[in-house]
């Protein structure tokens, strides 16, 4: 059994129902779910006003659960980016939280990479993940099973056939990323963590594929692709293109992208504002290798031993992007 904080440290819960059926599912899985006294509170759009949802970060860190995780995404992290306590976060991962969260979350993921190096993990979010109706994503579960057992080492998915390498890529970075919209608004500040040699991936929800193309061109221009080893394009979702786009799409962006850098492009990670989700460790070091359609993702034990070519891989398997 584990020890599950949920806390909200962005916009306030819309859905309930969402929210409690997530802690009942995750309690059904045999974990103990803590709930922030303050989880569903609301001050305008967000959670509770700003020093509400500091002082709900701050009990997250000092809950000594074993995750941390959040009901929603929204907005709301950026405004506190400069009150955030980023050591106390750090010394509570040490002493074992995993903080897991996406969309705004990405603020301050890489806020903490950027201040302290500490590692925290992109993923499920309580409401649209847990709380769905029906049942949750198996992948998705057994990720979140994988992390709270220490097993996970790693996450592969299978590219589209038109990615398919005749020759193997391999290299090795730092992965971190998350939210495009989110981190093209850290450009230029503080927050935005940097890795010389970074392995970047991205997602987005309700963004016309020109807003995508936007984003990444303001990346692109503050010099922050031209750093990457290798750049992972997540899911892309709930946007509407319309007849004036006369052809322009998601897969123009892709096409555009891949001229304007020399570094590698590779699409479908199955990652962002969808039921079928990996967990990815923002701030670790990886090992990302291709080899024809399948592509892996190695973290933990299995890159650090330098995991020969031909040894089983200890990842999850997500199919076709």
């Amino acid at each position: 059994m584990s020890h599950i904080y949920v806390f909200s440290p962005s916009s306030a819960v819309r859905d309930r129902a969402a929210a409690r059926r997530g802690i009942a599912r995750l309690k059904a899985l045999g974990h103990e779910v803590e709930l922030d006294p303050d989880a569903f509170s609301s001050h305008m759009r967000f959670a509770g006003d700003d020093d509400t949802r500091l002082a709900a970060i701050e009990r997250a860190a000092a809950s000594g659960a074993d995750v941390a995780l959040i009901t929603r995404g929204g907005y709301g992290l950026t405004r506190l980016l400069p009150r955030i306590r980023y050591k106390a976060i750090r010394r509570a991962i040490e002493r074992g939280t995993r903080f897991v969260g996406l969309s705004d979350f990405t603020a301050l993921q890489s806020a903490l990479l950027a201040t302290t190096g500490a590692v925290s993990w992109a993923g499920p979010a309580l409401g649209e993940d847990f709380g769905v109706e029906g049942e949750p994503d198996d992948i998705m579960l057994a990720c979140f099973d994988d992390l709270l057992g220490g097993q996970g080492e790693g996450s592969g998915w299978q590219l589209p056939k038109a990615e398919a390498r005749e020759r193997a890529f391999h290299t090795r970075g730092q992965l971190w990323g998350g939210n495009l919209s989110v981190l093209a608004s850290l450009v230029g500040t503080p927050w935005l963590a940097q890795p010389e040699r970074g392995v970047l991936f991205v997602e987005d929800v309700n963004e016309h594929p020109y807003r995508v193309e936007r984003m990444l061109a303001q990346l692109l221009h503050a010099g922050v692709l031209a750093r990457q080893k290798a750049i992972l394009l997540g899911q892309f979702t709930n946007y509407r293109l319309v007849p004036h786009d006369k052809g322009y799409r998601l897969q123009t962006v892709v096409n555009w992208l891949r001229e304007q850098t020399k570094v590698p492009v590779f699409t479908g990670l199955p990652f962002g504002h969808v039921q079928t989700k990996v967990l990815l460790p923002v701030g670790a070091e990886v090992e990302f290798a291709v080899e024809g359609r399948d592509a892996l993702i190695f973290w933990g034990h299995g890159s650090e031993r330098g995991r020969q070519r031909d040894e089983p891989a200890p990842v999850r398997h997500a199919g076709p992007g």
